[in-house]
């Protein structure tokens, strides 16, 4: 018998949980599902949370034919036999044939481009999903074609109604006598993925007979996945939990914790470049300023990962993650922008000061743009104090530096420039 995440797909938006801001009463794509067309986009969003679902929900309603790769599998033949395929499936004013590939990201760039034409004449409707950002790992031209829709991990919410309907309905589990007791820990180790919720109601399952009682508590789950740690992911994909767990030990200044999470992520067989692309990640939001050199590193490994590509790329991976773990921390640039963000979305588009506007018109400097701004070079130090913020705004901090030897230098630089604007309290 099929899996219980299997057994549990719906069929139509009515019966899909969660991502209400894309599939919820008025939201875009339900709209454009029931004006019966469709334009190409790619689903993104973390494991478990409905891309391939919501694409088959979307060929049943449209009643279009409905063709999948898989970018692991497939190379530009198979696409190519797709595409003929959905040219010969065409009908007049009908709906395009949906092609849609998973793992989009895994495309090369050859694959890619043999969409291009297709999507453009509207021989197909592309629907992609993945797990990773698409504006790294899809070509610029294909991912100008699509709306990107971002999906989210599902809510406690969302999960329970999923555990609740899966025990009343499932024709396995509804011959079962299943009280959900207790949830925390039901919840905590699905961490918003469907499947895994799915999949750990499946092997709770397996140690009942048909009429016997099953009483589910944090205990017994905590107790099941422990005696099969990987049970409640079929593929033995612990992807995010992994690569948390390796940012988490650069974080926490720990190099033998993060070596070990990288080997994990290299024997799991991922994929390079997403640790390479994590580690420069790291490098900007937990060494930061704390010391900067990390940034140039991360990114030189990412570089020399792409030009050597494996098995050799391990090493300039470690080198970076071993040097990122044992430099001293600083997220204040991350503080910062947030800080400057958060001002933004509460105070609105406050104006630019006139001595700061350009002036490229006579009408311009008459209006007094420009005029009075300072200009840094002409004096001692290259440096004069001026305003630079708005008006409403002018004495607003969003920078702070942070207890660390090059944060240190470079906080009394601006003391000694700006005097007590930049005491830190």
């Amino acid at each position: 018998m099929a899996p219980l995440a299997e057994r549990m797909r719906p069929t139509s938006l009515d019966d899909y949980i969660g991502q209400k801001h894309l599939v919820g009463e008025g939201a875009v794509l339900r709209r454009m599902i029931e004006s019966g067309r469709v334009s190409s986009f790619i689903l993104w969003g973390p494991p478990g949370v409905g891309k391939t679902t919501l694409a088959s929900i979307i060929a049943h309603q449209l009643q279009t034919p409905f063709y999948t790769l898989s970018a692991v599998t497939s190379g530009v033949k198979d696409v190519r036999e797709v595409v003929e395929r959905a040219k010969s499936n065409r009908f007049f004013n009908s709906a395009s044939p949906i092609l849609f590939i998973d793992e989009i990201h895994r495309f090369s760039k050859s694959q890619q481009d043999s969409l291009l034409g297709a999507v453009e004449q509207g021989i197909i409707t592309l629907i992609g999903a993945t797990t990773e950002n698409p504006s790294f790992e899809v070509i610029r031209p294909l991912l100008s074609r699509c709306q990107v829709y971002v999906l989210k991990s599902l809510e406690k919410a969302d999960l329970l109604e999923l555990a609740h309907r899966a025990i009343e309905k499932d024709v396995v589990l509804r011959e079962l006598k299943i009280e959900l007791k207790e949830t925390e820990a039901l919840l905590r180790f699905s961490g918003g993925d469907a499947r895994k919720l799915l999949n750990i109601l499946d092997l709770l399952s397996e140690s009942v007979g048909k009429g016997e009682s099953l009483v589910i508590t944090d205990e017994l789950v905590t107790e099941r996945l422990q005696q099969n740690p990987l049970a409640y992911d079929k593929n033995g994909e612990m992807h995010y939990d992994i690569i948390s767990a390796f940012i988490k030990s650069i974080r926490g200044s720990d190099p033998d914790g993060a070596l070990y999470w990288l080997a994990r992520m290299i024997e799991g067989g991922e994929d390079p470049a997403f640790i390479a692309r994590r580690l420069v990640i790291s490098a900007s939001e937990d060494i930061g300023l704390a010391n900067p050199n990390a940034l140039l590193l991360a990114n030189a490994a990412f570089d020399t990962v792409m030009k050597i590509g494996w098995p050799e790329g391990r090493i300039p991976l470690a080198e970076a993650t071993v040097y990122l773990a044992t430099s001293p921390k600083s997220n204040s640039a991350y503080m910062g922008i947030g800080a400057a963000l958060e001002e933004v979305r509460r105070s609105g588009n406050q104006p630019v000061p006139l001595h700061l506007r350009n002036a490229p018109t006579s009408l311009m400097k008459e209006l007094g743009y420009g005029q009075d701004y300072k200009y840094a070079h002409d004096y001692e130090g290259n440096f004069v104090r001026q305003q630079f913020l708005p008006d409403a705004l002018r004495d607003a901090r969003f920078w702070h530096a942070q207890d660390n030897p090059s944060e240190a230098r470079l906080s009394e630089r601006m003391q000694r420039l700006w005097g007590d604007r930049f005491k830190e309290q």
